[in-house]
């Protein structure tokens, strides 16, 4: 039977959790910038917890967590034109001295201390900085170029991905037969898959009307059938994110990454498709609007 004060308690997080982004994303530059550089930070902060318990490595979480967020930050100074390369600096530092620092300790496990702490700069703090790049646009006039925040892009990612895994679960649940990974994670089917992504299309194409019509953002340069396309790179990525995270949590032998949404686990399982799902989106508008 279902716990139906579970179920509530797990679908006002899910509630809480998605206004909170939209509305920091549709709030301002600065509200975007403040959400996902806490995001970073406690996302690597709850990765290095959850490796030094399983593997028994001594991953130093506060650099990490620190350099992960500054990472985020330096890269949205930087497309927002607050600062220059120099910003860079300092974290460059951060990682010197987390390859440094290990020739102190008698560890034995130095070697797996800088894997796991390089692994949450390029898994984690990296990916999400991308997402500056999809939100500041630089507009050129005839004698300086001027940057604009513009979120549709960053918030299309999310808003794909909460369609695709409301679709796959809805779709997976009644009609799921073949399973698209049974190894790694035995629920997810193809059936699932094709139905989140059906689901994402159709809201690409609300998207589409909106970025043309409501809020008529000439910044984003997509048409219905890049909006489409970017839906689809959305699922897939977000699809294989997912089983990365799913794969990650079994060499460590744990469920969740963390329990701080309730009936949603940790941070790291609430972004993990979206840690694939952003630098190819990146990838896929740089190619798009370079073409057209």
């Amino acid at each position: 039977m279902i716990d139906k004060n579970n179920l509530m308690v797990r679908t006002l997080a899910g509630l809480v959790y998605v206004l909170v982004i939209i509305v920091c994303l549709l709030w301002n530059w600065l509200s975007f910038g403040i959400l996902f550089a806490l995001i970073t930070g406690f996302t690597i902060w709850e990765f290095a917890t959850i490796v030094n318990k399983s593997q028994g490595t001594h991953v130093n979480r506060f650099i990490c967590s620190i350099s992960g967020a500054y990472l985020f930050l330096a890269v949205f100074t930087f497309t927002r034109q607050l600062s220059g390369s120099e910003i860079f600096i300092p974290y460059l530092l951060s990682i010197i001295y987390l390859f440094i620092s290990e020739l102190y300790t008698k560890d034995p496990k130095t070697l797996y201390n800088w894997s796991f702490a390089m692994m949450s700069q390029l898994y984690i703090a990296l990916p999400f900085s991308t997402l500056c790049a999809l939100s500041f646009v630089n507009v050129n006039s005839e004698y300086i170029t001027n940057v604009y925040y513009s979120p549709l892009y960053t918030l299309s990612i999310f808003l794909f991905l909460w369609a695709s895994d409301s679709g796959a679960y809805c779709i997976g649940s009644m009609f799921g037969k073949h399973r698209l990974f049974p190894s790694i994670s035995p629920k997810k089917s193809w059936e699932g898959v094709f139905g989140g992504a059906a689901l994402a299309l159709i809201v690409s194409q609300i998207m589409a009307y909106e970025a043309n019509n409501v809020f008529n953002d000439h910044s984003v340069l997509l048409n219905a059938l890049g909006w489409a396309g970017l839906s689809i790179v959305v699922v897939v990525f977000g699809c294989l994110g997912d089983l990365v995270e799913s794969l990650l949590k079994r060499r460590l032998g744990i469920k969740d990454s963390g329990n701080v949404i309730p009936g949603h686990g940790g941070f790291l399982d609430r972004f993990d498709s979206a840690l694939m799902a952003m630098p190819a989106s990146l990838l896929y508008i740089y190619v798009i609007t370079g073409i057209v």
